[in-house]
């Protein structure tokens, strides 16, 4: 079982560098939105790419960040009947989910999405749109996506199982550390800070 923690915390430690990155993806698809919608309005001017790769950008965010949200216990879950039950019951219906529910859909997406990249790139699949995108690239996150969010899933498993022994403490209890968009907010600022000091400097010189 200590093997399989340990296994859990590499997986929890990747899908943690994921959403810590990942949402920089949907502060770049605004940026391109806004700059979009400017450029539209004064010249009269707009392209299917810039569309198309405001929704790449979203999907690679929303996917690719799954596993994070399942790490961090933010999936939308219906808890009305379970959170009358006993923290253990709780734990056994997670188990139960993870094994019934979450693999298989995981698996089945693999199956049909893997083929489904592979054709769109050796084809060079293109949008059908005047002025569009090449599709592999967002047809890849479909794989990659729920193949961070299965690896979670296993994550969880093991943690739920380890809890179920008495090994570590109550796997969904929440922590107090800063989330991906508290993260992201401080890197702005950092940034923000950054380039004002330079121009400081630059006014002194």
């Amino acid at each position: 079982m200590q093997a399989l923690l340990k296994l859990s915390r590499g997986i929890d430690w990747l899908n943690t560098q994921v959403g810590k990155y990942v949402i920089w993806l949907i502060l770049g698809s605004t940026f391109i939105s806004g700059v979009n919608a400017v450029v539209r309005k004064v010249f009269n001017v707009s392209s299917n790419g810039f569309l198309e790769v405001q929704w790449y950008l979203f999907a690679a965010s929303f996917l690719l960040a799954a596993g994070y949200t399942l790490l961090q216990g933010e999936h939308v879950k219906v808890d009305v009947v379970s959170s009358r039950f006993s923290k253990r019951t709780q734990i056994w219906i997670d188990v139960f989910g993870y094994i019934v529910f979450l693999t298989p859909m995981c698996m089945a997406v693999l199956w049909y999405g893997i083929p489904f990249f592979t054709r769109a790139f050796v084809s060079g699949e293109m949008s059908s749109n005047a002025g569009g995108l090449i599709r592999w690239p967002v047809y890849l996150m479909m794989p990659l996506g729920f193949s961070l969010l299965w690896l979670q899933g296993v994550s969880e498993l093991i943690k739920r199982l380890a809890f179920l022994k008495g090994l570590i403490e109550d796997p969904t209890a929440k922590k107090a550390e800063k989330t991906a968009e508290e993260e992201l907010a401080e890197s702005i600022r950092k940034l923000a800070e950054a380039a004002k000091g330079n121009g400081s400097n630059k006014a002194k010189a």
